[in-house]
């Protein structure tokens, strides 16, 4: 019998957060979790990605009033991909639901996109969150809305916004894909190329109240081009196999 966000619980939701210097942001996130999933059999793990500020002791303080929180410790910054990553191998639950660390994701959200994906078949695989009223930059959402034309382009996975931190899906297809730096923009295409469905559900989208985002347009843009070519290389090279079944 699952003990509801309890320490020793086997969880139906694991929550993974990649956080690098969120002092400000992570935990009022960590609280607002645990409040979206009260009642649930759930835990959530912060990811600290070797950060330099006061994360990580922050989030370590509020382990006795949260005992369904975890905290994982990079050794050295690996990125946000490597974090989700690190988290997904810890995780207990089948289910996986991701947040960003900064807090533009409204973590209420988080309990009607892992729903959806529990309500669907066994075939679907991932439910993005698609979000509604961005609080960015013009500049930002002038490159996200290029980045996603290409993107759509190139790999016809028909994602409009894959930049939404919040997503669910199943644990174990997940571990099916192929991992590389920068693999978090890529699921939809990744899940698709597995045979998977993809969903979307629609979210808010809140302003960063702490922090300075650890990405630039021009980084995005130096890292995107190549990532592009060697996923539509992977999907290219992809067949198959139309049901698996022993005889």
């Amino acid at each position: 019998m699952n003990v509801v966000n309890g320490p020793a619980m086997s969880p139906d939701f694991s929550v993974v957060v990649p956080v690098f210097n969120e002092a400000g942001s992570a935990p009022d996130l960590a609280r607002e979790i645990a409040e979206a999933f009260a009642g649930r059999a759930f835990e959530m793990l912060f990811v600290d990605d070797a950060s330099t500020d006061s994360s990580r002791a922050q989030l370590a303080s509020l382990k006795t009033d949260l005992p369904m929180l975890r905290i994982i410790a990079h050794g050295r910054n690996a990125g946000q991909s490597r974090a989700i990553r690190t988290g997904v191998l810890a995780a207990r639950a089948p289910i996986v639901i991701t947040l960003d660390g900064d807090g533009q994701n409204d973590p209420a959200d988080a309990p009607a996109v892992a729903a959806r994906l529990m309500q669907g078949p066994a075939s679907l695989g991932l439910v993005s969150g698609l979000r509604r009223n961005r609080r960015d930059s013009r500049a930002k959402l002038w490159a996200s809305r290029i980045g996603n034309g290409l993107r759509r382009r190139l790999l016809k996975d028909g994602a409009t916004d894959t930049g939404c931190g919040l997503k669910a899906f199943r644990r174990e297809a997940y571990l099916r894909l192929p991992y590389f730096d920068h693999q978090h923009r890529f699921l939809p295409a990744l899940f698709a190329r597995e045979g998977y469905e993809v969903a979307y559900e629609p979210v808010s989208h809140r302003a960063r109240r702490f922090g300075a985002s650890k990405y630039t347009n021009f980084g995005r843009l130096m890292v995107s081009i190549p990532d592009l070519l060697g996923v539509a290389w992977l999907i290219n090279r992809t067949r198959l196999t139309g049901g698996v079944e022993e005889v």
